[in-house]
């Protein structure tokens, strides 16, 4: 406490004062469904934050053998994907009328600038050092985003904690460049065939995987989600800060982070 003569208050220690003026309508006339807007984001952000903590611990954890420990962060994780996926609910209830309101006063910002988000999608193994120039003039998101990428990703902890085990993971891709995204191995496939084909002798790995699917399936249904509410918002306009809007949320669908964890199912 910064003076110690002073209570400690359920305010004091979530520095509510702060946290609740941190909402700043910009749109004059002030557009009452402003505010929504900038919650929504606000709190997405916050849970992001959330995620990339038990994300970060998850790894660790995989990295000294600690696969229990890394299950019950990730359970937490899957927790936190759910409230983020709800919340485009309370967002769809912005109309287009109301959206036109305020839209033309955020200017060249956009949700794609998220370096949260886009950390996340580093941790689960899409990575993409390019990204780290849109955020060349924000040190502290560029230092983020830079230890996200230069980190193993949890997938890749998973799979050197599989070669530590003895399983068959080629060393190439054990020790693989963690700088670059994750592309699709067939030599994988067969070392989850043995696991899948035997679940019973790999009980705590085969959960993994399937946490894994789940993590990977609950971000899909959060992008699915972010394209639904943005069709029925702008149409096919486009987004803010430039972007290309329903076209581009709709083509990230197609992306995977796990991908030989998919596969698998049409090996076995």
């Amino acid at each position: 406490m910064a003076d110690p003569t002073e209570p400690l208050t359920y305010g004091r220690y979530l520095h509510l004062d702060e946290l609740l003026a941190a909402q700043a309508p910009l749109s004059r006339p002030e557009a009452h469904d402003e505010l929504l807007f900038i919650i929504q984001h606000q709190t997405s952000e916050l849970w992001l934050k959330l995620a990339l903590h038990e994300l970060t611990g998850a790894c660790d954890d995989l990295a000294r053998d600690d696969l229990a420990l890394a299950l019950k962060r990730l359970a937490r994780v899957k927790h936190v994907q759910k409230q983020l996926i709800e919340q485009w609910s309370v967002l769809a209830t912005l109309t287009p009328s109301e959206y036109q309101r305020f839209r033309g006063f955020l200017g060249t910002s956009s949700g794609f600038q998220s370096y949260q988000y886009r950390a996340v999608e580093f941790l689960l193994g899409a990575k993409d050092p390019a990204m780290l120039e849109l955020h060349a003039d924000d040190a502290a998101a560029r230092a983020l985003l830079t230890a996200a990428l230069e980190r193993p990703s949890l997938y890749d902890e998973f799979l050197r904690l599989l070669a530590r085990r003895g399983h068959p993971v080629p060393d190439d891709v054990a020790h693989r460049d963690v700088r670059a995204a994750h592309r699709e191995d067939p030599r994988l496939v067969e070392v989850f065939r043995t696991i899948y084909d035997a679940p019973e002798r790999h009980w705590d790995v085969y959960e993994t995987c399937e946490e894994l699917v789940d993590i990977e399936d609950n971000l899909q249904l959060w992008r699915f989600r972010h394209l639904k509410t943005v069709e029925r918002t702008i149409g096919f306009r486009t987004g803010t800060g430039g972007t290309t809007g329903a076209s581009f949320l709709r083509r990230v669908l197609d992306l995977s982070f796990f991908p030989e964890l998919y596969a698998v199912r049409t090996a076995l």
